[in-house]
């Protein structure tokens, strides 16, 4: 599928990030930013874009001097200093707390690397010091460069009137956009072949490599039938039982999984939103991988095999969609956080849900149909009567091509409304 027109490559090569604004933002008032995010999602890259010296402690030439007197190899570098996969030097961040804590100025320092030490340490020295912004697998609207576009939960606030792609995807084009990925190397003109061995090899190091250092005494084969479940069920209320039966292991060893898969930052936990004007909700979590691509390579799947199957079709639309508003969380306004909505035996249900404060809601539904009328708005409409003022808007992402209302504050408008 052809994407619409516009340059994937910024300025020099680089392709500006949804997070560059904010990492600008932070670094001119703030003395130190950590950026987290899963392997391969361009965290180096673009916190070398905010850097004037980039120090690789992954490199043992770079860090010799960091483990010898952390201290002593911190003075004097320009600034901001980035000091990229800082874990494999866990040392140096007690050099950055005691430099904070001596000259606070803004714009010292930049971390990137791995959550391992965050999680080991028993105490983080990190807390009140540095201020973390989470990174995730490109979206489209990075790489059209349609950044200059307010977030989704904030247009819907402001009541602004949606917009359509120049030439919006068809349902196919929507799948193969989301098994195209996000992550930066596999997004901008990868092959299929390529893209398809570069997933592959991304989750065998992801389930080895990157697993084991986190957590050394995980069996990879369990893991990955675990991770497999995992993405069978992706955008999905599914109970613990039903993933570790799945992957052939126990409710302890599933929780441990979850939990290491998590610490990756390659899935997300979507908790339920609550309300006592609300009754019977399922308080259950709604698990999502973070690339879509991810759900496509562990299952061997490819568009056609995801159109023939409407359940998976589905999950790759609502991991697709959640992917984009997840990246946007850390620059919008309205400062939103995601949750879903699900009564018991799954009566009403909505996909995702954005908190704004004081519990008023945005509310998103997701279709593969190109032209969905009101039965598809339906839970929304019951949302909305039912919290009244609260229900600041909702919307139903379709495949169509067109934007039309479906009721007081609900909208239908297509999917690439996300970078239209």
């Amino acid at each position: 599928m052809s994407r619409e027109s516009g340059s994937l490559l910024g300025v020099a090569g680089y392709l500006r990030r949804t997070v560059d604004r904010l990492l600008g933002e932070l670094l001119a008032e703030l003395p130190a930013v950590l950026i987290v995010g899963p392997r391969a999602a361009g965290k180096t890259t673009t916190a070398e874009r905010h850097a004037a010296t980039t120090i690789h402690l992954d490199r043992p030439a770079e860090a010799a001097a960091f483990r010898a007197d952390p201290d002593a190899a911190l003075r004097g570098l320009l600034e901001p200093t980035l000091l990229d996969e800082w874990q494999s030097v866990p040392e140096v961040l007690g050099a950055v707390k005691r430099a904070i804590d001596v000259d606070p100025h803004p714009g010292r320092y930049i971390l990137t690397g791995s959550v391992r030490a965050d999680l080991d340490a028993e105490t983080w020295p990190g807390t009140g010091r540095l201020v973390r912004v989470a990174m995730y697998p490109m979206t489209v609207a990075e790489q059209l460069g349609r950044l200059d576009m307010p977030p989704l939960f904030d247009r819907l606030a402001a009541g602004e009137v949606l917009g359509v792609p120049a030439a919006p995807p068809d349902l196919r084009g929507y799948v193969e956009l989301a098994l195209e990925s996000g992550f930066p190397q596999v997004a901008l003109g990868m092959s299929a072949s390529a893209r398809q061995h570069w997933i592959d090899s991304y989750v065998d190091q992801l389930l080895t490599r990157d697993a084991q250092q986190i957590d050394g005494g995980r069996d990879p084969l369990r893991l990955r039938r675990y991770f497999e479940a995992y993405a069978l069920n992706s955008a999905g209320v599914v109970d613990d039982k039903t993933l570790y039966q799945a992957a052939g292991i126990n409710r302890k060893t599933a929780l441990a999984y979850e939990r290491l898969l998590a610490n990756l930052m390659v899935v997300d936990l979507v908790p339920a939103w609550t309300s006592n004007r609300l009754k019977r909700l399922v308080l259950s979590g709604k698990r999502f991988l973070v690339d879509p691509a991810l759900l496509a390579g562990v299952l061997r799947v490819d568009a056609g095999a995801v159109l023939r199957d409407g359940n998976l079709l589905g999950r790759v639309l609502d991991t697709f969609v959640a992917a984009h508003l997840r990246a946007e969380l850390a620059i919008a306004r309205t400062r939103p956080r995601l949750y879903h909505l699900r009564q018991e035996q799954g009566r009403r249900e909505v996909d995702l849900l954005g908190e704004l404060g004081a519990e008023r809601i945005i509310a998103v539904e997701i279709k593969a149909d190109s032209g969905p009328g009101r039965e598809a708005a339906r839970h929304l409409a019951w949302l909305r009567d039912e919290l009244g003022d609260r229900f600041v808007a909702g919307v139903v992402l379709h495949t169509g091509p067109r934007v039309y209302p479906l009721g007081e504050r609900i909208t239908a408008a297509p999917i690439g409304t996300l970078w239209a």
